[in-house]
């Protein structure tokens, strides 16, 4: 942790002086995130993987979350924007990419601590995200994964023995999983709306009843059955690889109740559900050291593991899962 560049931040922003030491805040595996508690308020700071900054698309991309948020704030919805500081949101210092935000004092749920009531909440909230600004989409070339599998299990050969075993074993379920989402995305309904793109239980802060979703740097325009599907997923237990299907329920029920349009075909959305596999690849070059810091590669391997168990419990899942959609 750069302390100077935390206090500096403090000083230069008028934050104020460090009231106790800044302490890194979990929850994302991509971004550093600290508080920084003053002698005038209370502060969450966030820098941006310098990495994922130097890529060609991350800037813009910012711009527009920046932009959507806002709308999102026009509505009053329970969100966590980040400060504006002499009519920005993104803040840089030294080449050091931040937002700033008010501290929310509320914790992030994780599964077993979830209810039903917590999923019917994040049901609602995202019918009225959808609805805010629904459309159809535009034409254009869906991009379709290409992932070359074999040259990680290539490159895992040389320095990572059991990672490089794992994605062996398991290189028939990527690549097949890689097709048949390619196939599925150009059968989705050619829909659009605002988007939170990573809105699981990790990015919803909770005190009491009352929540606060943070982590807006992803919003964008997007397919909403699939960001309805892969929430539903992610709030009932899928990242433990134990699925509560009464939460899974809950969740979808309560979207459609909130006025939220559910999909026709299930199976679409289902194998449509690929983005995990991207997620993989990136971690994979983590572990391998491409594009990150030397202390990013112990991330990156444990969640290439992770990642790969959710692949293979996914696909083994699907027959109930589809069971389960199909009564609605």
């Amino acid at each position: 942790m750069d302390t100077s560049l935390l206090n500096r931040i403090c000083l230069e922003w008028h934050l104020g002086t460090l009231a106790c030491p800044p302490w890194p805040l979990t929850g994302g595996f991509m971004h550093k995130m600290y508080s920084l508690f003053t002698d005038k308020g209370k502060y969450a700071v966030k820098l941006p993987n310098p990495y994922v900054m130097k890529r060609d698309t991350a800037q813009e991309n910012y711009h527009v979350a920046e932009e959507l948020e806002a709308r999102l704030e026009e509505r009053n919805l329970p969100i966590l924007p980040a400060l504006v500081f002499n009519g920005n949101k993104m803040q840089e210092i030294d080449g050091q990419f931040f937002y700033l935000y008010d501290w929310y004092d509320g914790k992030a749920l994780k599964d077993g601590e979830i209810n039903e009531a917590h999923c019917s909440r994040i049901g609602e909230l995202l019918a009225v995200i959808h609805g805010i600004d629904r459309r159809e989409a535009a034409p254009k070339e869906e991009k379709e994964l290409r992932i070359d599998w074999d040259f990680y299990i290539h490159k895992l050969a040389a320095c990572n023995e059991e990672l490089h075993k794992l994605v062996l074993q398991n290189r028939e379920l990527l690549y097949e999983s890689q097709e048949k989402g390619n196939l599925a995305r150009k059968k989705l309904p050619a829909v659009e709306a605002i988007c939170h793109n990573d809105m699981d239980s990790k990015n919803v802060l909770w005190k009491g009843e009352d929540c606060r979703i943070i982590d807006l740097e992803c919003l964008a325009y997007s397919n909403p059955f699939l960001e309805l599907y892969e929430l539903a997923l992610c709030w009932s237990g899928y990242e433990s690889c134990s699925i509560d299907y009464n939460l899974f329920m809950k969740l979808i029920q309560a979207y459609a109740r909130a006025g939220g349009e559910l999909p026709k075909d299930w199976e679409v959305v289902y194998d449509s559900n690929c983005g995990r596999l991207e997620w993989l690849e990136y971690s994979l070059k983590r572990a391998l050291g491409m594009d990150c810091a030397p202390e990013e590669i112990a991330v990156g391997v444990s969640e290439a593991r992770e990642t790969i168990a959710h692949a293979v419990y996914y696909r083994n899942a699907k027959e109930r899962i589809l069971h389960y959609l199909n009564q609605q």
